[in-house]
């Protein structure tokens, strides 16, 4: 199996795993500081949008959450650029946060990338598709299907037992729609500029 080992394809996801890493040893003050609160972000920490992403409630959360980064750079990563990655990851972080924020009013605090690894998920199986590989229609089906069952029949116990916190199945539906949002930005964009 062939990876992406260009500078331009690893070094963002290894530089959100790298930041991850930091937090996570300076916790639990990267937590409090840095994780979503909605009080918090009703008084102002507006930076708490996108740092809840980037901190984890323990080790074991920060390893799964590693593992998705390393996973979905294996299979996309060809896909990526410094500049992409890192717009994709400021993005489905805010709406992401927000979408908690707004929609989602019971949940008082957030922390984890999964949220935005799953509108990342959904860009890199819409890149397959877009490039005519087929299983990326597959794995389109597959993290849709996912999201309906956590929508349904909510989240896995076990994973919330060995993370220490609720599973944040809505920020999983966020994540996801954030990538349907940057899909179709991405197409009028090149859409215009094709006409221009």
């Amino acid at each position: 199996m062939n990876l992406p080992l260009r500078f331009v394809q690893y070094a963002a996801p290894a530089a959100v795993a790298l930041i991850s890493l930091v937090f996570l040893l300076l916790e639990p003050t990267s937590s409090e500081l840095l994780a979503y609160q909605r009080e918090g972000v009703a008084s102002g920490q507006v930076w708490r949008l996108i740092s809840a992403n980037l901190v984890h409630t323990n080790a074991a959360h920060f390893y799964l959450n590693l593992a998705g980064v390393a996973l979905l750079w294996a299979i996309h990563g060809f896909y990526y650029s410094i500049s992409n990655y890192f717009l994709q990851i400021l993005g489905y972080s805010i709406v992401v946060t927000l979408g908690i924020y707004i929609f989602s009013q019971d949940m008082l605090w957030y922390a984890g990338l999964s949220g935005v690894l799953h509108g990342i998920f959904v860009w890199g199986a819409f890149c397959d598709i877009k490039h005519k590989v087929k299983f990326g229609w597959i794995l389109m089906l597959g993290v849709w299907l996912k999201i309906a069952f956590e929508q349904f029949f909510g989240q896995d116990q076990h994973i919330a037992n060995l993370i220490g916190a609720d599973v944040a199945v809505d920020a999983h539906l966020y994540g996801a729609v954030a990538g349907v949002f940057f899909i179709f930005t991405s197409i009028l964009k090149n859409k215009y500029s094709i006409q221009r």
